[in-house]
């Protein structure tokens, strides 16, 4: 009988084990077709995503998960305003949603006080304001500005949101998609990011790591996300991530997926952030840090005849449209050939002025950059951008103009110029004379600083006529750089960038080439620095901060309060140099007017 069923079980046994080594077989071949047809379908996923000890995974702000309008609305109007991000500013909230071609006048705030859980009344207050400004961002995106509200509503406790919907729109979303739309701190999130080769650049805030130094990439990683294309946005969220070859300041480079390397227009509209090990050495964690940067797609690059521009110029701007045609046009005629304009947050009428000299053929283009206290990422940026187009590109202010004494006063008249003028192009033969150099990599102009000279009011003809007094002593530098020749973190401290192993500056003789800074104007327009610095690593004026710093303006308070006798402050030296030069040249022989004037007629 033993002998008998161990006769069974021999027959039995096997049989068990090739059923399930074939039910196993089968699904481990279901899986592989199901991966290779996500792999088709995202051209993607071909790394193994890393895991994280902490992930930010907050309903509202998932680096994976923009919010999605709700279809179920309190009335039939159908919002078609896709709100993905919030980011709360200092003084008023950043509206990040899909990218549509309305005016800003169509659209407004809408603040909401909602109710607590469990609440028969979940709208408790209502409030609307139009938005400060409407722009488009990139190619996937709009931005709008709203303000912080203002109001004397009655209403106490609940939860205070804000959302974003064209003029007229009753309705809103749903209870629980508005209860998630928490705004995002600017304090510590990743904010933009650009391809560069086979790296990415991903600019973030809140790592706070040591200004102007190059930091240790070991602990940081880039993380890549993209969600499924499902029409309620539904989907698993996918991860890969890949480790950070630089790190400086805000920004930290990485190596791209090897798929995105094969294929880098796979990478348009992908989310992407950074995390860092933080905590002891023996139980580190990995922290993810929220994310509103997308990696977006190629530039319309401008060239000239196929060639790259020998000089080019980056600057950031805010509410100073009424300067651009003064700086741009003079130093177009120095020889600058191509301009880049970040516009930080302007609400003049600054877009049409950059349209109007681009239409003149200037050369100009516009970068909405809404991110507050980001210069030293901005250049950086900025240096990425231009080096498809440029071989040297210049960073400094629109109340800064180089000025070439010698050059100027030459009195052979017409001597190596088109025009019969003196000093044409003079800029752009300085930085083309280093152009063959295997060592120079920037050009270092030091600069005078003018005060108001006397002045209440705004000099009609512009600065380089108006203000003709200045400090005896020069102040600081600006600088002109070669974008090929920079250090792969871009570092930067405004006036001037790290450099490659090998290269290194050059200082202009102050009788060769000066910068003129008209750095202390009349009240009206000094008083705008107290606003906000757009330096990062300089504090507001507000601020009881670094009161003998140069940035500040000696024995200014942190108040816009103007002192007693501003207008004779800062004049040690009258130098009218570039003045009698200017108008000896180029104001009109019969009405006086310079070619710029036509921002003041």
């Amino acid at each position: 009988m033993d002998t008998e069923q161990r006769r069974k079980r021999k027959r039995v046994v096997p049989t068990k084990h090739l059923h399930i080594s074939s039910r196993s077989l089968f699904l481990c071949f279901s899986f592989f077709i199901f991966l290779i047809f996500l792999s088709n379908y995202h051209g993607f996923f071909t790394h193994k995503p890393s895991t994280l000890s902490l992930l930010y995974s907050s309903a509202s702000n998932s680096i994976f998960d923009p919010l999605q309008p709700s279809t179920k609305t309190t009335s039939k109007t159908t919002l078609s305003l896709s709100l993905q991000h919030q980011i709360l500013f200092p003084n008023q909230y950043l509206m990040i949603f899909n990218k549509i071609n309305q005016p800003h006048e169509s659209l407004e705030c809408v603040y909401y006080t909602l109710a607590n859980n469990g609440s028969t009344k979940p709208v408790l207050d209502v409030h609307v304001e139009p938005v400060l400004s409407m722009d488009f961002y990139d190619e996937f995106r709009s931005i709008a500005r709203c303000p912080f509200l203002q109001t004397n509503s009655t209403i106490s406790g609940g939860v205070k949101v804000v959302d974003l919907r064209r003029s007229g729109d009753v309705g809103h979303r749903s209870f629980g998609v508005l209860k998630n739309q928490t705004p995002q701190s600017w304090d510590r999130v990743a904010y933009e990011a650009s391809l560069d080769g086979d790296t990415v650049v991903v600019f973030v805030k809140g790592l706070n790591l040591r200004p102007h130094k190059i930091s240790d990439p070991t602990n940081f990683r880039c993380h890549f996300g993209l969600r499924s294309f499902h029409k309620d946005g539904a989907g698993a969220a996918f991860l890969l991530s890949t480790k950070a070859v630089s790190v400086a300041q805000e920004l930290v480079r990485c190596v791209l997926p090897q798929s995105v390397m094969n294929k880098p227009e796979k990478a348009r509209g992908v989310r992407v952030t950074v995390s860092h090990l933080s905590g002891n050495l023996r139980h580190p964690v990995r922290t993810l840090l929220p994310s509103v940067a997308r990696i977006g797609g190629g530039s319309d690059y401008r060239k000239k005849n196929g060639e790259k521009f020998e000089l080019c110029v980056c600057t950031m701007v805010w509410n100073q449209g009424y300067a651009l045609r003064e700086w741009i046009m003079y130093h177009s005629w120095l020889g600058v050939e191509r301009w880049f304009i970040y516009d930080n947050n302007s609400d003049d009428d600054i877009e049409k002025v950059i349209n109007d000299l681009d239409s003149e053929g200037y050369n100009v283009s516009r970068k909405v950059w809404p991110w507050i206290k980001t210069q030293e990422a901005g250049f950086s940026h900025c240096a990425l951008k231009a080096r498809e187009e440029c071989k040297w590109v210049g960073f400094f202010d629109v109340d800064e103009f180089f000025y070439f004494p010698n050059e100027f006063r030459r009195n052979k008249i017409g001597e190596g110029s088109s025009s019969g003028v003196p000093g044409e192009k003079s800029l752009r033969s300085m930085v083309a004379n280093f152009s063959s150099s295997t060592t120079i990599a920037e050009i270092r102009t030091t600069c005078h600083s003018f005060g108001p000279s006397g002045l209440n009011s705004k000099p009609k003809q512009g600065v380089t006529i108006g203000y003709t007094c200045r400090l005896q002593s020069p102040e600081r530098h600006k600088s002109i750089v070669r974008p090929d020749m920079l250090d792969t973190s871009l570092l930067n401290v405004v006036h001037h960038f790290q450099l490659k192993e090998g290269y290194d500056y050059y200082n202009m003789p102050e009788g060769s080439a000066i910068v003129n800074h008209y750095k202390y104007q009349v009240w009206e327009s000094f008083k705008q620095k107290f606003y906000r610095r757009v330096a990062t690593y300089v504090a507001d004026w507000q601020e009881d901060q670094n009161k003998g710093s140069k940035d500040r303006a000696p024995g200014l308070g942190t108040e816009a309060i103007e002192p007693d006798n501003w207008r004779l402050r800062f004049c040690e030296v009258w130098d009218t140099g570039l003045k009698d030069y200017l108008l000896s040249y180029f104001a009109h022989p019969v009405t006086g007017l310079m070619p710029w004037e036509k921002s003041f007629l």
